[in-house]
């Protein structure tokens, strides 16, 4: 009979079927993939609430304001230790290539060298923003860090040391997976976060929390927090919108 291939089905019919299928399948693992974002983001949000609380179980005198620079130093290697080991776990950038034992390690080392570099950068940055060159050095630098673990890290666990990645991604619509477009939700909610921490520093209102760097390194620390929420809750409510291509 026309129109009736061998199988029995109509050809228009079961490609339609095939169609409807595939964007059932596609709906499907988006929306495992958002769920897998949002446990990692609540694990890395609540893991910054403990590293304000659980210190001073042990530390009579600790506190985020009066020892800021301990907490600066604790949250940095909470936050970077908890990201590595997601991105162990979860392994949102796999590919299928495998590779060798020596280039694990000299990925590793590269990974290191650009943090490093970060470090310097971001240093350099905020100090002509106006940050004593001399004075308060060491606060500086541990702001760096921070701003490195919650931005250059995260491209790191996610991008891998791979500069060009980075510039993709940052384009106009250069993200190619739901991680990815977290990754730049969180990183643009850390910086304006520490650029309007850095705001109310020279009023007049002598609060402590007003002393270098505190109140940029608490405005990198919560809108890092905000962009942990708001990325999996923007990618969900945009997901029938959101079509990656890889490149």
């Amino acid at each position: 009979m026309r129109g009736v291939d061998a199988g029995g089905g109509h050809p228009p019919a079961r490609a339609i079927c095939c169609l409807a299928g595939g964007r059932l399948i596609g709906n499907t693992m988006k929306e495992a993939e958002i769920r897998r974002l949002l446990a990692a983001n609540l694990l890395c949000f609540f893991s910054i609430i403990l590293t304000a609380l659980l210190p001073a179980f042990f530390w009579d005198t600790f506190t985020v304001l009066g020892t800021h620079l301990t907490w600066l130093c604790i949250c940095s290697v909470c936050v970077s230790t908890l990201s590595i080991i997601l991105h162990l776990v979860l392994k949102p950038n796999v590919t299928p290539k495998r590779s060798s034992f020596a280039h694990k390690i000299s990925r590793f080392l590269k990974c290191c060298i650009y943090f490093f570099i970060s470090c310097i950068l971001f240093h350099a940055i905020i100090v002509l923003y106006g940050a004593p060159l001399i004075e308060s050095v060491t606060e500086t630098f541990l702001f760096a860090v921070l701003l490195s673990t919650f931005t250059t890290l995260q491209c790191l666990c996610i991008l891998g040391p791979n500069i060009q990645t980075w510039i993709r991604v940052f384009s106009k619509n250069g993200a190619t997976s739901i991680w990815e477009s977290s990754l730049q939700i969180t990183t643009m909610c850390s910086i304006l976060g520490a650029w309007f921490g850095a705001f109310p520093i020279p009023l007049d209102w002598d609060r402590p929390w007003q002393v270098w760097p505190i109140s940029c390194s608490l405005g990198a620390t919560f809108g890092y927090m905000a962009g942990l929420i708001i990325a999996p809750l923007w990618i969900h409510w945009n997901r029938k919108q959101l079509t990656y291509k890889s490149r």
